[in-house]
């Protein structure tokens, strides 16, 4: 069990998530076990000592986003909603304790949100998230609820501004020293790929870890493949796509068999999209820019209320389509593959981007970053423009 505390603490580091030193997990072995930072590690025992659970992590968030949305939700408000596709299929909202409702021990408080949502945010505290048979599951929902709060902060900004004192300059810090350049620079590929099994396989491998390490996919959510003849080579669902190996199940195109039961809820769209379009290879990822300017939407008086699902129109954001559409088997096979041909590339409302390639993953890496770099770029242009005064206002 310690060693894999170890193995989760190291990846949230390394997708830096979470501040060093400020990294805590709890688990039930034969005995209760906690490791890290002392505070947090006597939190997670005392907290995952009343569930009915295996492991829980507490950590403090590398950005103050968390924070900022309970400061600016509404007196009264105990949760936050975000958008985006990973909220709404897994974690439903986010409850959170506001300083003033600790007391001396918010273990209790906390083991009872836990009950039924698999994590709360503390404000000044951090991320508290339950795994309720595994480790892993602690740090899926943990990325989970970070990529969430990311997602939702940074739209509510682009709509409302800066309105809490220091905002503005952790912002600044987080746009200066967080994030970091994206790009496809020192990454190999395979010019062509063949059509044998273990090139294949090898090459799925490597570029899931690629997508993990540029963080251009958070946690496990994502999904990869490559069509050879008769055969789509997809990633499992719930695998994590930089630990692929023994986790791509080779699935008949013509859905001939049972073999595709494991492999990614997304397989449907797979296959439509290699039918439609002759690619080789799917990249998909959940970069966070993307996901954000997906749900910026200029129509007024809409009478659509599920966007995510029922809006019919196709947008475009720097010449990649935008569609809506349910997970699964619901309406990405329908909407994604008609659209993702010509440029190669689509987004999906809240959800993230579907890329292609036609002889090798190296075309569907460099697009995913095209779309993420653009997508970036004019979210910054936009939150400018919203904050010059109205006289210098296009």
């Amino acid at each position: 069990m310690r060693d894999q505390i170890e193995k989760y603490s190291g990846k949230l580091l390394a997708d830096r998530s979470a501040l060093p030193g400020r990294i805590a997990f709890a688990a039930q072995d034969d005995v209760l076990i906690s490791d890290g930072a002392p505070d947090l590690a006597e939190l997670a025992g005392a907290t995952l000592s009343r569930l009915n659970a295996l492991a829980l992590v507490a950590a403090r968030p590398s950005l103050p986003f968390a924070d900022f949305l309970i400061a600016r939700s509404p007196k009264g408000e105990n949760c936050i909603l975000p958008q985006d596709t990973e909220t709404r299929t897994f974690l439903h909202d986010i409850p959170f304790l506001r300083k003033g409702e600790l007391g001396d021990d918010p273990a209790p408080k906390i083991a009872v949100l836990l009950g039924n949502r698999k994590g709360v945010i503390v404000e000044g505290v951090g991320i508290v998230t339950l795994g309720a048979i595994t480790v892993e599951q602690a740090f899926i929902n943990y990325s989970s609820v970070f990529h969430s709060t990311f997602v939702k902060y940074l739209q509510d900004v682009l709509a409302e501004g800066f309105l809490l004192p220091g905002e503005r300059e952790a912002f600044q810090a987080f746009r200066d020293q967080w994030l970091r350049p994206l790009s496809a620079s020192g990454l190999v590929f395979r010019d062509k790929l063949s059509q044998e099994k273990d090139e294949i396989l090898s090459e799925i491998e490597a570029v899931g870890r690629y997508t993990v390490e540029r963080g251009l996919v958070d946690s496990f959510f994502g999904n990869i493949s490559a069509c050879a003849g008769d055969l789509i080579y997809i990633s499992q669902t719930a695998a994590s796509l930089d630990e692929l190996k023994g986790c791509i199940d080779p699935v008949p195109t013509d859905n001939s068999s049972t073999t595709g039961i494991t492999a990614s809820s997304e397989l449907l769209a797979h296959r439509k999209i290699f039918e439609q379009t002759g690619a080789r290879v799917i990249l998909h990822g959940h970069p966070k820019f993307s996901v954000v300017m997906s749900m910026l939407c200029e129509a007024r008086d809409c009478p659509i209320k599920d966007c995510w699902k029922d809006c019919p129109h196709v947008r475009e954001i720097g010449g990649t389509p935008v569609v809506a559409g349910e997970i699964g088997a619901g309406g990405l096979a329908k909407r994604v593959p008609p659209v993702i041909g010509a440029s190669g590339s689509a987004i999906v409302y809240g959800h993230g981007v579907f890329t292609l390639g036609r002889m090798g993953f190296g075309e569907a890496f460099a697009a995913l970053v095209e779309v993420e770099n653009f997508c970036r770029e004019e979210y910054f242009r936009r939150l400018e423009a919203c904050m010059l005064p109205d006289e210098h206002k296009a």
